[in-house]
């Protein structure tokens, strides 16, 4: 008597932008595993049932995932602060480039200084090793403003762009770090006195209207890592015709990369030019730069800062030799680059020793690489974000992140011993046995 195949089950509950993102996951799991039965809340199955986990970060049971190996897949990595935090990214990187000086990631990130600070008055003390960032503020000083190297300012463990800054000296730096202190003050202060007077009926509306005024600020204390980055020079695209605003502007690349089992790394070809909302300005024309409320909606490409209207914000990255005046060979070349730098990074992740990068044969994951071009044609990889926020996509483009997701399936369907089957929007970078404990 022939031996039953094990059915097949799926859970699906993706958290996040649940109504964007989850039909389309559950289609490319049909598309390419018909006879799955799909589940949406965890439950007792037979022994030995084949089970692929695609859910929310927290609500992974690691611990059952992983003593059934052989079984059961699921869709992100236990540990992968190496790439996502940006202060483990900095020194990822860093660490990889000393013992592989021929790495193209020498010359593909910022030069950065990851530094730790509870509070403004310890800025100095927390930056006494930041000898280029330190060095640079240095000769700014005796400069005029047009002439100065500029720096961003990110937290290390925000995201959305919450509380990135520009500054060009140390005057401005220690400032932001006061800025936001105070204002922390006058939140506390707030709440307090809002507890006192509970009984006015117009206490929730005024403390919703306070979080929104307050939502792109940051609690130094709570945040305590920090990166600071040459501010690159970007590379600016005009577009050929345009309904908004006109003129030159920044952009990024956000690529969506999937890293499967231990280890294939594949680059989703169909990537995203995500563009400023106004056009580009330099660093040296911003008026007040530490005010909480300066405008850098030309320098800022992340789209979730935007006003929700993504009309020439969000551009599919093959089309914009069509909109914007710039070469299907240099885009070509640009993609070239993100898929090297991609494999180069994973790289480095891996040869960190096992700490903070750990690969299982049976899990994988979907990450969003965020690159910069300069204006010297050169691709930069600024930040890896873990479970990244397609919604943030837009409607317009979301055939576009269907075809990520049936192409993630068609590779990681393989885990059940389905047959893979080609995608040409799937692009292999890396191919590597990263061995157990």
């Amino acid at each position: 008597m022939a031996e039953l195949t094990p059915e097949m089950y799926a859970l699906v509950d993706y958290t996040d932008d649940k109504s964007y993102v989850q039909p389309l996951i559950e289609a490319a799991i049909l598309k390419h595993l018909p006879s799955i039965n799909l589940i949406y809340h965890p439950t007792t199955l037979p022994e030995n049932t084949k089970l692929l986990t695609w859910t929310s970060y927290e609500s992974l049971d690691f611990q059952t995932l992983l003593s059934n190996p052989s079984t059961n897949l699921f869709n992100a990595y236990i540990i992968r602060k190496a790439l996502i935090r940006k202060h483990y990214l900095l020194h990822t990187v860093e660490s990889y480039i000393r013992k592989n000086s021929n790495s193209i990631l020498k010359n593909a990130a910022p030069v950065s200084v990851a530094f730790e600070v509870d509070y403004a008055e310890f800025l100095d003390e927390a930056l006494v090793e930041g000898y280029e960032l330190l060095e640079s503020l240095e000769k700014n000083e005796g400069k005029d403003v047009e002439g100065r190297e500029w720096w961003i300012l990110k937290p290390g463990m925000s995201d959305r762009g919450v509380g990135i800054r520009l500054f060009s000296t140390m005057e401005e730096l220690q400032a932001i770090f006061e800025g936001w202190e105070e204002e922390s003050d006058e939140e506390e202060e707030y709440e307090e006195d809002e507890v006192a007077r509970s009984d006015d009926g117009n206490t929730e509306n005024q403390a919703e209207e306070k979080k929104e005024k307050k939502g792109a600020g940051v609690v130094t204390s709570r945040l305590r890592h920090f990166v600071a980055q040459t501010y690159i020079p970007p590379i600016l695209l005009t577009p050929k015709e345009t309904t908004g605003p006109a003129g030159p502007r920044k952009f990024h690349i956000r690529t969506y990369v999937l890293a499967y089992s231990a280890l294939k790394v594949y680059v989703y070809k169909n990537m995203l030019a995500l563009f400023a909302a106004q056009p580009y300005t330099p660093p040296s024309q911003l008026e007040d730069i530490t005010s909480e409320t300066i405008d850098l909606s030309a320098h800022l490409t992340n789209t979730c800062l935007q006003s929700g209207v993504h009309d020439g914000s969000v551009i599919p990255f093959w089309k914009l030799p069509e909109v914007f005046t710039v070469e299907r060979e240099t885009v070509e070349g640009w993609y070239s680059q993100v898929c090297e730098i991609t494999a180069d990074v994973f790289r480095a992740a891996v040869s960190g020793g096992r700490i903070h990068f750990q690969p299982v044969p049976n899990a994988f994951e979907v990450f969003g690489f965020d690159f910069l071009v300069g204006e010297d044609g050169a691709a930069r990889v600024l930040e890896v974000n873990a479970f990244p926020d397609f919604k943030q996509t837009g409607e317009e483009e979301k055939e576009l992140v269907a075809g990520l997701f049936e192409g993630v399936v068609g590779v990681v369907k393989t885990f059940f011993g389905e047959k893979g089957e080609e995608d040409e929007r799937m692009d292999k970078v890396l191919d590597m046995e990263v061995g157990g404990f």
